[in-house]
């Protein structure tokens, strides 16, 4: 920001402090206008927005804007921090990033009252330790990474291996008790980074926005941009939402990193909202590979619920890319939600996924604990993709409870497979590959019309590895299998169920029918 551009924020702040003040030194809550917005959907209001959140939360207060205003972001990279209860008051914001300056700043964010503080005095962690020997002043949340130990070292056929530093998060109470839904998933000998991240007691709210995204139709290289809501505080509500995208007809644009991308916090609930899946385009680097971005993005985050929201695209479309990605999640909650894809990439702790309907990516996850699906719908390739580029690993038990599968009308007629995955056993993701241990289905309605008139058996699991067919195979990092498969009210057009096409490798599991 130059001298001029510093000087004309400062006026606009200045002016609309005294007019607050003039007017009502306590006001109610602190509008768009009082800072010069305009609302007309020309009139670039950033600053103005920016200036507002700035004066609400110096004095505590929330902030309202116009009702039915069309507010215009234009290419300026300030950023309006929201700290306090805000209610967008179903006025509709213009994000144009056909000129942005700078792709990589939000337009809002939500920051905590207190900053992240490093914590020097921790020196190592063991999994699955139960109490740390200090105090708090409060519930918190511990960031933990050491780049010395790489962890989800991703494997994919036409690119390096992508290694990533081990992570994880905790939460601690004041007696530093670590919460038993949040353990540590791994032993830190040492850290790179330790933060303490302050979980406020009381939620702030969000409400009532209508965002459209100007795509900006062009770009020279394969990454994410924000123009975005960047949610870096705990405890947050947001509340009928909705953003959508007008794209350009460009052969190239930059993937969106998530519309509202939640990060390094904990407690925040998405509901009664909507969002748009991202066009796949051909990467730069990889033309031959066709790539997205996301509208929903988790990043080294706890306890989320999506509630109540709904893709605008269609779900079955898969020239539109995941609608959510996820990294590093605890407890995450999909509830009566329509979206192309529940994902995780490098692992999840505990997901939840009810009465929802999921489209042509379904279900693609890594992880540990309970995978919980139950009376949800989803039509895709399998009804749940264990990822193959992080070893297709689940370390804990699926459970699956009344629910619907079918393939992809567009996909070629073949034998339904339950459970997808790829782990030859050669490549080191940096720990021990494990499938769930344990797998129930209670209740899975099968639509396998489409197969053909003999209804050739439903297997449980894809071809995992279809080099490993005897005892001379040797797996160099061992893939441990699946103990048991327990089966009730499965119904579907074939009566015969098996493990696999692979059978050798499967042959150790227990198939129990009930």
């Amino acid at each position: 920001m130059n001298i001029l551009s510093k000087y004309c924020y400062l006026l606009l702040l200045l002016t609309a402090t005294i007019f607050c003040n003039g007017s009502d030194s306590s006001p109610e809550f602190v509008s768009y206008e009082k800072f010069g917005a305009r609302g007309d959907g020309k009139t670039d209001d950033q600053k103005a927005i920016a200036a507002a959140h700035e004066y609400a939360n110096k004095n505590n207060l929330p902030v309202k804007a116009r009702k039915n205003a069309r507010y215009y972001i234009g290419s300026g990279s300030t950023v309006a921090v929201i700290r306090t209860d805000t209610d967008f008051n179903h006025a509709s914001f213009i994000i144009d990033d056909r000129n942005a300056k700078n792709y990589q700043q939000p337009v809002f964010r939500l920051e905590p009252d207190k900053p992240n503080r490093k914590l020097k005095t921790l020196k190592s962690l063991k999994k699955n330790q139960s109490k740390i020997n200090m105090t708090f002043s409060g519930k918190v949340l511990l960031l933990l990474q050491n780049n010395k130990q790489s962890r989800f070292n991703r494997l994919r056929s036409n690119r390096p291996v992508q290694k990533s530093p081990q992570r994880d998060l905790i939460i601690v109470d004041k007696h530093g008790i670590i919460d038993k839904t949040t353990p540590l998933l791994w032993d830190f000998d040492s850290f790179t980074e330790c933060l303490v991240h302050y979980i406020p007691p009381k939620p702030i709210t969000v409400k009532n926005g209508t965002f459209t995204t100007i795509d900006n139709g062009k770009s020279d290289k394969d990454c994410y941009h924000k123009r975005n809501i960047e949610v870096l505080r705990s405890n947050v509500v947001f509340d009928n939402i909705i953003h959508r995208v007008r794209e350009s007809n460009t052969p190239h644009s930059y993937m969106s990193g998530g519309f509202i991308a939640i990060r390094d916090c904990a407690y925040i609930t998405v509901k009664n909202s909507a969002f748009t899946g991202d066009k796949r385009y051909a990467m730069v680097k990889y033309p031959e590979n066709r790539s997205g971005g996301y509208d929903l993005t988790l990043w080294r985050a706890t306890d989320i619920k999506f509630i109540n929201c709904r893709q605008l695209n269609d779900i079955y479309d898969d020239s539109y890319w995941g609608i959510i990605g996820s990294n590093y999640c605890k407890n995450l909650v999909f509830d009566n939600c329509r979206f192309s894809r529940v994902d995780a990439h490098m692992g999840v702790y505990n997901a939840t996924i009810k009465n929802c309907t999921l489209g042509h990516q379904g279900i693609s996850v890594t992880g540990y604990g309970t995978l919980l699906v139950k009376n949800t719908s989803v039509k895709s390739k399998f009804f749940i993709n264990l990822r193959a580029d992080y070893g297709s690993f689940w370390h804990g038990k699926i459970i699956i409870r009344n629910c619907q599968f079918a393939r992809m009308p567009t996909q070629k007629p073949r034998p339904v497979e339950l459970i997808g995955g790829v782990n030859t056993g050669s490549h080191d993701f940096g720990y021990t590959c494990y499938m769930p241990e344990n797998i129930e289905i209670d209740g899975l309605k099968i639509n396998d019309q489409r197969v053909n008139k003999k209804y050739p058996p439903i297997y449980i699991f894809s071809n995992f590895n279809n080099k490993y067919k005897s005892d001379k195979y040797k797996e160099q990092y061992p893939y441990i299998k699946t103990r048991t498969v327990t089966i009730k009210n499965l119904k579907a057009h074939s009566k015969k169920i098996l493990i696999s096409f692979n059978k050798f490798m499967f042959k150790k599991v227990k198939i129990v029918q009930k």
